[in-house]
């Protein structure tokens, strides 16, 4: 069965077909970093770690791009409230994405562009954008002149005439349409800026996801994702100036996940209404929280809540109980197999089904609760050592796409990694404290533990012998 995508472009399942045979280029809004990641965050992150999880297992060589939005308001603002470079609140809270992200069994993306490491494509784009008439220059900023393309709104399917009956009027003497947005604007006293042609400022955040994505992917790529809140403007002035830089097609599939919520309420840091990942990890074992994003459809919105989350370490524990089981029951099991062989390799097929249907998680668990369910009755009734281990197999797989699952051999596996961020976080303070006889010690310690540390000009590596 062919995968199929919910295309927000076209507003149908289309076929997966990428531009060039099997090779995939995939890129998702990230956050901004000026403040610890919270459960929206930990939404999209685990949503298309999924998707990129299951493009992979189909064989697609995937090239996956997540950006850091450095320049944007709020990241300003909070590093002249705290007096700090901008620099600095940037590298801190990467920082923590990465151990947040982490811990929730994410794998890291293929490249991280930062929007302030890219001033010079950024500011070389608009450029571009001016010279062939699609962007003007007033008063020391630039805009986008949206009246200057034909198919606005083919992302969020509104319509120019009706947005611009209901914009007030004259909100901006600069703009030569309400609609128009900002490709760079002046510096404000007090922020950081850099040099331009047409004055000393920063980019549009819209300009930024553009030029990051075509650098790394090309003009023209296969998947575009983010939270729904970003069809428009963001992704929809996204289109507008890539295709008008590149006189090509931006994207061929955008993928929009639904929203976290808190009651009817999107949860986000401007309405104060969030929970940080950090927080919840405090009460809330990872492949919990995991398995709770994962168990609703990713374009759905979810609402957040104790009580859900409650209630999904009590599924997945029922789930994980029954492999455990049959791990168990492998050792002591007589050789041999039965025709519950042929179950396990159907519970695989039932699941990949599901993920065929644009990535639809929840019936890929519904599926696996199903088979779960067989399994039990099966443990009753002298099961074959064959059968059990084709049984732990399509327990792998499932894992391999969702990370959910504990196996006895590698149980510890999910934990190694938080634990060994924990262990070089208290090195690195005893290093800075100057305290190098503690830092050795850990050092030796890990090392006879089979565990060795690199000290890297990028930070701290750390792998198994």
């Amino acid at each position: 069965m062919p995968l199929k995508v919910q295309n927000t472009m076209s507003g149908q399942m289309e076929e997966f077909q990428p531009y060039q045979g099997k090779k995939v280029g995939m890129y998702v809004c990230g956050i901004n970093t000026y403040f610890d990641s919270h459960m929206g965050h930990a939404k999209s992150a685990v949503t298309f770690d999924v998707i990129r999880r299951y493009l992979v297992r189909n064989g697609y060589d995937v090239t996956y791009v997540i950006n850091f939005t450095d320049i944007e308001d709020h990241c300003i603002e909070r590093t002249i409230k705290l007096g700090i470079p901008l620099e600095q609140l940037t590298e801190k809270y990467i920082g923590e994405y990465h151990k947040d992200m982490g811990r929730l069994g994410v794998k890291k993306a293929d490249i991280y562009p930062v929007a302030s490491h890219h001033m010079d494509e950024i500011i070389q784009a608009i450029q571009k954008l001016i010279d062939k008439g699609f962007a003007y220059e007033s008063g020391g900023e630039v805009y986008f002149d949206v009246m200057a393309v034909a198919d606005f709104g083919k992302l969020s399917h509104r319509k120019i005439d009706d947005m611009q009956a209901g914009a007030r009027v004259a909100v901006d003497e600069r703009k030569r349409s309400p609609m128009d947005f900002v490709l760079w604007k002046n510096k404000k006293e007090g922020e950081p800026f850099w040099k331009s042609p047409w004055s000393e400022g920063r980019p549009g955040w819209h300009i930024e996801c553009s030029v990051m994505s075509m650098k790394y992917l090309g003009e023209s790529f296969e998947v575009h994702g983010g939270g729904t809140e970003l069809v428009f403007p963001h992704h929809e002035n996204e289109i507008m100036q890539s295709e008008a830089l590149s006189d090509k097609p931006f994207v061929k599939y955008w993928l929009h996940g639904g929203l976290m919520n808190i009651g009817d309420e999107k949860m986000s840091k401007s309405l104060n209404n969030f929970f940080t990942i950090k927080d919840v990890l405090k009460d809330y074992d990872p492949l919990v929280v995991r398995f709770f994003l994962l168990n609703t459809h990713y374009r759905k919105p979810i609402d957040f809540n104790q009580k859900a989350l409650a209630e999904a370490g009590q599924a997945l524990g029922r789930m994980q109980n029954t492999l455990d089981s049959v791990i168990a029951a492998s050792k002591t099991a007589t050789e041999g197999q039965d025709e519950f062989i042929d179950r396990a390799k159907e519970a695989v097929e039932k699941f990949d089904t599901a993920m065929d249907e644009d990535f639809n998680s929840r019936d890929a668990i519904a599926s696996i609760f199903e088979f779960a369910r067989d399994v039990n009755k099966y443990l009753e009734s002298g099961p074959k050592k064959s059968s059990l281990e084709e049984i732990v197999q399509a327990f792998k797989v499932f894992d391999e796409i969702l990370s959910i699952f504990t196996f006895e051999k590698d149980g510890d596996s999910h934990m190694l990694a938080p634990l060994m961020e924990i262990i070089i976080d208290i090195r690195q303070k005893a290093r800075a404290d100057k305290n190098f006889q503690l830092a050795d010690e850990i050092r030796d310690r890990l090392k006879e533990m089979g565990i060795v540390l690199e000290d890297l000009a990028e930070g701290v590596k750390w792998k198994v012998l």
